[in-house]
């Protein structure tokens, strides 16, 4: 039985420069990984019984994988809209934005806000469609925010704001 999935919301087409660079690097990089992949699927292939090939359904499997990534990209960059303009106003918070804040402990997290193709946890990088992201966009230094996650209600104060990059 197949269960019905609503289609997922259309992600923001904005992206930095640097993730730009970085999926047009990883459409070149994958399409060489296609012609190791392929060609070690032909050698799988001719070694006999496919149906016991344990490297055949492996390598089958990875092909499928690579050519998703590869319709994804080959959709998806057509579609984005770089942004390399500073806003007029830097002290208010807009796409590519670097925020600091400032939590209820006095903690203070930084964030940079950049498209949703390019969001990083490790990096600190979160997406412009993300919670926190749509509630300080727009906002100016010094403000105090809400925001409203499934984990509860949190509230920070915005301490700086760059666009260093």
């Amino acid at each position: 039985m197949i269960r019905y999935r609503p289609p997922a919301p259309k992600k923001s087409p904005y992206i930095t420069p640097e993730g730009m660079r970085l999926l047009e690097a990883e459409q070149k990089a994958i399409w060489l990984k296609r012609r190791e992949v392929v060609a070690a699927l032909s050698a799988a292939a001719a070694e006999g019984d496919r149906s016991e090939n344990a490297e055949y359904i492996y390598r089958k499997k990875e092909l499928r994988e690579i050519d998703r990534r590869i319709r994804y990209l080959q959709k998806r960059l057509p579609d984005l809209k770089v942004v390399d303009q500073i806003p007029a106003s830097s002290d208010r918070i807009f796409f590519g934005a670097t925020v600091h804040l400032e939590d209820e402990q006095e903690a203070t997290h930084i964030y940079r806000i950049v498209g949703p193709d390019e969001f990083d946890r490790e990096a600190h990088f979160i997406s412009m469609d993300s919670p926190l992201a749509l509630a300080l966009l727009k906002r100016e230094l010094g403000e105090e925010i809400q925001v409203i996650v499934p984990g509860g209600n949190h509230s920070y104060l915005i301490t700086e704001i760059s666009y260093d990059g």
